[in-house]
C-alpha cells in the first residue's frame, strides 16, 4: 500500500500540495508548529533518508534549498528551521519551519485554520 505521503501526491486523499517537479513534491503539514510548516518529500518511498541513492539524496537537499528560499522570503521569517525524523510516516519527508525565535520548531498542534494555509499555497505558486 502508498504512504500517506504518495495518496496526497496521487490526491486519494487530501492534501496541500505547494510544489511538484516530478521526482519530489511538497505540501503543508497537518500537524504544523508554524504556519508554512512544508514537508519535503521524494517520490521514492524510502523510510531511512540515508537510504535513498547518491543522486536522489543530493537532489533533495537542492530542491530542500529551493523551496527553503522561497518559504523563508513568503514567510517573511529569519530563518527556516530543519528536521528529518521520520517515526510516525515511514518514507522520507524534511520538514521546513518558518522560525523567528526559539521554540518556533516545537510542534505543539498549533490552531492553523485551512484558509491561512490556502493564502499561503497561492503566494507560494505564483
Amino acid at each position: 500500500m502508498s504512504s500517506i505521503f504518495t495518496q496526497i501526491r496521487n490526491k486519494q486523499i487530501p492534501g496541500i500540495i505547494f510544489d511538484d517537479n516530478g521526482e519530489f513534491f511538497v505540501i503543508h503539514t497537518n500537524n504544523p508548529a508554524q504556519l508554512g510548516h512544508l514537508l519535503v518529500i521524494p517520490y521514492q518511498e524510502v523510510d531511512n533518508i540515508f537510504d535513498l541513492d547518491h543522486d536522489t539524496y543530493h537532489k533533495l537537499w537542492d530542491y530542500v534549498k529551493m523551496i527553503s528560499q522561497k518559504l523563508r522570503h513568503i514567510t517573511e521569517s529569519h530563518k527556516i528551521g530543519i528536521q528529518v525524523e521520520g517515526l510516525e510516516v515511514p518514507h522520507v519527508h524534511v520538514h521546513l519551519i518558518p522560525i523567528n525565535k526559539s521554540g518556533d520548531m516545537l510542534v505543539t498542534s498549533k490552531d492553523i485554520n485551512s484558509d491561512s494555509i490556502y493564502q499561503l499555497q497561492q503566494k507560494f505558486i505564483q
